[in-house]
């Protein structure tokens, strides 16, 4: 299928106004700057409901720190929405979200106990179960996979074996790994940081992106996008859920209430957000703007209405908000296959028991 004629347009906007879609990596002012709460008016009133207590009462042993595990854009807007709707305060949970940083990406924040929460890919937390830290997943929020390979030339990336493929160096690409070894393609993996500048200098052969991010990124540098040279993971047997919401295991059960209250703020924050895309939109680039991130509204905009989409389960057509079974088993059992995990982990290891 050929990119429609809006994407073009997009694309030369994009490059007028010369966004990278990449984090600016200065760090001069320090880490303080990405770990402040952004505070808007909305959210300055305290709320006091029932037995909850407000936010302005605790003290800071109770604040809670999320950390996403990217920098702040539209994949996390339903938690910016949480904060700035007042959804947590009225939750009676002190958030504070705390972006992650090169040197410190958002799993080794929470094995170090430096953030309670944060989101991971599905494959991601059971490869740290298996490493020996239980977690429990509070909240999912990715209902499809959004991982595809673009090939270069307008090849079919299921042809190029040996190929130089790009791959996220942040514990990215489980499955495409997976796929690569059951399809005997045999990729040489070249570990990339953030952005695409490899595969369009023409040093890769092809490239993994997700639909929502890398995706438009080669939209924008001109790169054409076709059923030939796009392999979608979720559609050729691989589609298992991303994006969801853990903690380890121990902190939930010492705080297990807490937890669920900000799970059903961060929920209520994103079903806000599929109801008003264009405000929940603001919030974002406010985010955006206050970290520095190299990007534009219309770059977030096109990243906001496909994780929108994703959030939606292909056979229920709902915005489900939960772990599926069947998907836990799927991605268990093909990373114990081809050696990523020494044992199966069950869907019950992730949750509430």
């Amino acid at each position: 299928m050929k990119i429609q004629r809006y994407f073009y347009i997009v694309c030369a906007f994009l490059c007028l106004v010369g966004c990278t879609g990449v984090a600016n990596d200065s760090h001069e002012d320090g880490e303080s700057r990405r770990g402040d709460t952004l505070r808007t008016k909305s959210s300055q009133a305290a709320v006091d409901k029932g037995n909850q207590p407000a936010v302005d009462d605790m003290s800071e042993k109770d604040v809670m720190v999320f950390t996403p595990q990217w920098m702040a854009q539209a994949q996390f807007a339903g938690y910016y929405v949480a904060e700035a709707k007042g959804f947590y305060r009225e939750a009676g949970v002190n958030v504070r979200i705390e972006h992650p940083s090169p040197t410190s990406p958002a799993i080794s924040r929470l094995r170090n106990g430096q953030c309670q929460a944060t989101t991971m890919q599905l494959c991601q937390a059971l490869e740290v179960v298996d490493g020996g830290i239980p977690l429990v997943n509070i909240l999912q929020t990715s209902m499809n996979n959004a991982m595809v390979i673009v090939s270069a030339r307008d090849k079919n990336p299921l042809t190029q074996k040996g190929g130089r493929v790009g791959i996220w160096s942040v514990d990215f690409g489980q499955l495409a790994i997976c796929m690569s070894i059951k399809d005997h393609l045999d990729y040489q993996w070249v570990r990339f940081a953030q952005n695409i500048n490899l595969f369009v200098a023409g040093a890769l052969d092809a490239t993994l992106a997700m639909s929502y991010n890398e995706y438009y990124q080669l939209v924008q540098a001109g790169i054409e996008m076709n059923d030939k040279n796009v392999y979608r993971f979720c559609d050729h047997g691989y589609n298992v859920q991303e994006d969801g919401v853990y903690m380890t295991r121990d902190y939930y059960e010492k705080h297990s209430e807490y937890a669920k209250r900000f799970a059903q703020a961060s929920r209520k924050g994103w079903e806000w957000t599929a109801s008003h895309p264009d405000e929940a939109l603001d919030i974002v680039m406010e985010y955006v703007n206050r970290d520095y991130v190299a990007s534009n509204e219309v770059l977030q905009r096109l990243m906001l209405q496909e994780v929108l989409r994703l959030q939606v389960d292909r056979e229920s057509k709902k915005r489900e908000f939960r772990l599926r079974p069947d998907m836990v088993r799927l991605a268990s059992q093909l990373m114990v296959e081809y050696q990523m995990l020494s044992r199966e982990i069950k869907y019950e290891e992730l949750i509430d028991n």
